[in-house]
């Protein structure tokens, strides 16, 4: 598998600036995260085809970033444990997914 350098080096030098941490263990974290995409990638399609999702979905922050919102009272489609490397320690955490029918644009302020 070919790995992204230049977005793992990116990655690991973010982490470095916020402080609190040495290079290498910034590093260290930026391999495990490149590492954990695919594997998160593949729960992820897995999770959804057993759920039967057509639509695209996005967690509620993924949607956020794009503009949108989850309309209130939404349950999610499906969830998913997903590997977080940024702590350094491979922990998992659950992820909510929700689909492009629960949710609506941010209304401009």
């Amino acid at each position: 598998m070919k790995y992204n350098l230049q977005g793992i080096m990116l990655a690991a030098w973010s982490n470095y600036r916020r402080g609190g941490i040495s290079f290498g263990e910034a590093l260290h974290r930026a391999w495990l995260s490149a590492k954990a995409e695919p594997i998160n990638a593949a729960r992820i399609e897995d999770a959804r085809q057993e759920a039967g999702v057509l639509e695209d979905t996005k967690t509620w922050s993924d949607w956020r970033k794009a503009g949108y919102e989850v309309i209130h009272g939404s349950k999610a489609l499906f969830g998913v444990d997903l590997i977080w490397g940024s702590k350094g320690d491979g922990a998992t955490y659950k992820a909510r997914f929700f689909g492009a029918s629960q949710v609506q644009a941010i209304a401009a302020q």
